[in-house]
């Protein structure tokens, strides 16, 4: 499984990238918290609206379903670029140095490939659903109250485009390692120990105190 990971930072092009590309994935995760902290109030007004006026939210399963794409995808490549994803680390946690880097590009290589065709199939499917010329540019709605669905639909192919740049750039940082031999290459995440876990949670932990 994943540890906790470290991403370090240079003046190079490609750090500067992975920085840039942060600031989009911040805002993204920004967005998925904001819609589960939507679905919270949602839930207390249709659950309110139920017990004291017996009635409840209208369409309250269809904002649930606009909503969850925002929710799943929304932050996958923030996590993603913190190395926060579940792996398996019994054979890539053994190796060092060249090796695990290559190993490191070859995954994330294949990684990229498997995103590339879920944002051709999800663009495929937005498609289906979005049509200039109907009403609100919709062929698909909800069953309840009749939201469009293409803009939660869109959502899939915007979200895993972005993550193809962080696989991208992940790429680019574990095959300039693997070329130039770093030991401590940027714009990757690099699993730290446990005494470097422990070492930044108490940083962390003095930081909110002195806070």
């Amino acid at each position: 499984m994943a540890g906790q990971a470290s991403v370090l930072e240079d003046h190079s092009l490609l750090s500067r990238l992975d920085r840039s590309l942060l600031t989009i994935e911040r805002f993204l995760a920004l967005l998925s918290g904001l819609a589960v902290f939507s679905l919270m109030v949602l839930a207390v007004v249709s659950v309110g609206g139920r017990n004291a006026f017996n009635a409840p939210l209208p369409g309250y399963v269809d904002w649930i379903e606009q909503a969850m794409p925002l929710i799943a995808f929304m932050g996958i490549a923030y996590v993603q670029r913190d190395g926060g994803h579940i792996r398996m680390d019994l054979v890539v946690g053994k190796l060092s140095g060249r090796a695990l880097w290559f190993f490191e590009m070859l995954s994330v290589t294949l990684i990229l490939l498997l995103m590339m065709a879920l944002v051709w199939g999800s663009w495929e499917h937005f498609l289906r659903a979005f049509d200039f010329n109907a009403p609100l540019w919709s062929r698909d709605s909800s069953i309840d109250i009749g939201i469009p669905i293409w803009p939660a639909k869109l959502l899939a192919p915007v979200a895993f485009s972005v993550l193809c740049l962080r696989l991208v750039l992940q790429i680019w940082g574990y095959g300039r390692a693997f070329i130039l031999g770093l030991e401590s290459p940027v714009a990757v995440p690099l699993i730290q120990d446990v005494a470097a876990q422990a070492a930044a949670e108490a940083e962390q932990l003095e930081g909110h105190d002195n806070g």
